[in-house]
C-alpha cells in the first residue's frame, strides 16, 4: 500500500485518547477493554519508582517490562520476536506472523512499510492486540524493576563475535542539550506512523540502540556477577543467538546506573523511536495540563544501550547504485569526477566504482577534501572528513552533472551488501558505488560537533531484535 496522507480520525481525537489510556491490571474473569483512568490515575508516580528511588534523577532507570512469558516458552521466543519494524514489509510481517501468530509485528507492525502514516483503524486494532495479549497471559508484567542484559552472538566475514548489550530505561532530553547525541536526520512520515502506535499501545514495543564509552568495561564487570548462570530467554533470528538475562539484585541495578550517569547516548540506531518519544511524552503533559509529574513513565524511552569499545560492536557501509544512467561508459563518470578523485590500488581507495553491464571497476581516492570546507564552511571538521560528506556533497552535487547530458542529479539507490549493489547496478543501468564503513569515533566526533552525518552512513549489524521486552508507559 503506497504511502500517502490520511486523516487520523478517532485515533487521534481527545475522546479516543482518553479511553486508549488503560490501567494495566485488568479485573473480572473475561478480556475487555478497562475503563479509561482519570488524571489522578495518568499523574500517579508508578510502582516501578517504589524501589531504586535515586534512579529518577539519573540518565537511565530500571523498569518493569512486559514481555512474553519466558517460563511458558521454555526460555524460547525465536518464534515471536522480530527485527526492528523500520527494515519490515508486507511480507515479512505476513512470514513472521506465520510462525506465530503471537510474533510482535501484529502489534508493532500495523501498517508496512512503516514509512508514513497508515489507517487509523490498523493502529486501533494494534491496539486492541496488544490489550488483549495482556489479558489473556501472552504478555506478563516483571515483578521487580529490573535490567536486561541483552547479548547476540553472530558470525561476520569467517569470524564469530558477541555484542554485549543491556536494556534500560533512558529519560527522554532534547538532543541540543547533548546528553543524547544524533547522528542522522529523521522524517515527518516515520514519526506520524511510531506516534500514531504508541497513542494506541502506550508502551515502547521496539527498544532504540544507543552506544555509551566505557574503554574500562566498568558496566560489563558489574553486570558478570549476575549473569554467570543461564539466561532467561534465547531467541534465533536471522541466524543471530540472542540471549536475555533478567537482572533484579538491586545493588547490581544501583552500581549500574551509578557508573551510567553523566555518560553520553549516542544514538546508533532508531533516531525516528527517539524522536517519537519525546514527541509522546510532550502529548502525556498536555493531557496532564501541561506539566509532565517526575517519573512519569512517558518521560523515558527504553534503549538497549551497548559500549563504543565493545568488539562486537560493528559499523558496516551502505553502498550507494548510481542508477538509470542508460548507457553511460565507466570512464565517463571517472573523468567527471577527476578534479576531485586520483585512481589508485584497491587497497589505497576510498570507493570503488563498479560498473553494472560491464563489471569493470575503477578504485577512487580522495583528492580535494579541502573543498568542503568553501562548500560547507559551517560543517564542522569532523564532518568534512567523512568520506560519504565529500561524495556526495562534491563528487555527486557538483561534479557528476558534467557526465550526463541533461545535467540533472542521479537516482540514487542504498543497498547494504556488495554484492547486491553490484546486481542492483546492473539491473538498473547503473553504476555501483562501493563505500568503507563509518567508524565509531566518527559517530562520536559528528555528533559532538552538532552535525548529522549522511543519509545512511551507518549500518549497525546485527540489527536488534524487537519483542524482547516492551516498556509500558501509561
Amino acid at each position: 500500500m503506497a504511502c500517502r496522507r490520511l486523516p487520523v480520525l478517532s485515533l487521534l481525537s481527545a475522546r479516543t485518547h482518553r479511553q486508549a489510556l488503560f490501567i494495566w491490571r485488568l479485573q473480572g474473569h473475561a478480556p475487555r477493554l478497562p475503563p479509561p483512568p482519570d488524571r489522578a490515575t495518568l499523574s500517579r508516580r508508578p510502582d516501578d519508582t517504589a524501589v531504586f528511588q535515586e534512579s529518577i534523577m539519573a540518565d537511565i532507570a530500571p523498569f518493569r517490562a512486559l514481555r512474553y512469558d519466558f517460563a511458558a516458552l521454555e526460555g524460547d521466543v525465536s518464534a515471536r520476536v522480530a527485527p526492528p519494524y523500520d527494515i519490515l514489509d508486507e511480507n515479512d510481517r505476513s512470514r513472521l506472523l506465520a510462525q506465530s501468530d503471537r510474533n510482535i509485528v501484529a502489534i508493532d507492525l500495523p501498517f508496512a512499510p512503516a514509512k508514513c502514516l497508515g489507517p487509523a483503524h490498523l493502529y486501533e486494532r494494534a491496539g486492541r492486540t496488544f490489550q488483549q495479549w495482556i489479558a489473556d497471559g501472552t504478555l506478563v508484567r516483571e515483578q521487580r524493576p529490573a535490567l536486561y542484559v541483552y547479548h547476540q552472538t553472530f558470525e561476520f566475514a569467517g569470524r564469530r563475535y558477541t555484542r554485549r548489550m543491556f536494556i534500560a530505561r533512558l529519560k527522554l532530553v532534547p538532543f541540543d542539550q547533548g546528553d543524547v547525541v544524533p547522528h542522522e536526520e529523521t522524517f515527518g512520515g516515520p514519526k506520524e506512523d511510531r506516534l500514531a502506535l504508541m497513542k494506541a499501545t502506550h508502551a515502547n514495543l521496539s527498544p532504540v540502540y544507543g552506544l555509551y564509552r566505557d574503554a574500562e568495561d566498568r558496566i560489563g564487570e558489574a553486570f558478570a556477577p549476575a549473569i554467570d548462570r543461564q539466561p532467561d530467554a534465547v531467541a534465533t533470528l536471522e541466524g543471530v543467538q540472542n540471549r536475555v538475562w533478567i537482572v533484579t539484585d538491586a545493588a547490581t541495578v544501583d552500581t549500574i546506573v551509578a557508573t551510567f550517569r553523566g555518560k553520553k547516548c549516542y544514538i546508533a540506531d532508531g533516531h525516528h523511536r527517539y524522536n517519537t518519544g519525546l514527541n509522546y511524552r510532550d502529548w502525556v503533559a498536555q493531557q496532564l495540563g501541561g506539566e509532565l509529574p517526575a517519573g512519569h513513565p512517558a518521560g523515558f524511552v527504553m534503549l538497549v544501550l551497548g559500549s563504543m569499545d565493545d568488539p562486537g560492536s560493528l559499523i558496516l557501509p551502505t553502498h550507494r547504485v548510481l542508477a538509470e544512467l542508460g548507457d553511460m561508459p565507466l570512464d565517463k563518470l571517472v573523468e567527471a569526477w577527476k578534479p576531485g578523485c586520483e585512481q589508485v590500488a584497491a587497497e589505497q581507495a576510498d570507493v570503488t566504482l563498479h560498473h553494472g553491464a560491464t563489471g569493470r571497476e575503477k578504485h577512487l581516492r580522495f583528492t580535494h577534501r579541502a573543498i568542503l570546507a568553501k562548500l560547507e564552511p559551517h560543517k564542522s571538521a569532523a564532518w568534512r572528513d567523512l568520506d560519504l560528506a565529500y561524495l556526495h556533497r562534491y563528487l555527486i552535487d557538483e561534479l557528476f552533472k558534467s557526465a550526463r547530458p541533461d545535467g540533472g542529479a542521479p537516482v540514487i539507490r542504498y543497498v547494504k551488501a556488495e554484492d547486491a549493489a553490484k546486481q542492483t547496478a546492473r539491473k538498473e543501468h547503473g553504476i555501483a558505488i562501493l563505500c568503507k564503513p563509518a567508524t565509531m569515533a566518527q559517530l562520536r566526533d559528528v555528533g559532538e560537533a552538532g552535525d548529522l552525518m549522511p543519509h545512511k552512513s551507518t549500518y549497525f549489524y546485527p540489527k536488534v531484535a524487537t519483542g524482547l521486552t516492551i516498556n509500558p508507559l501509561n
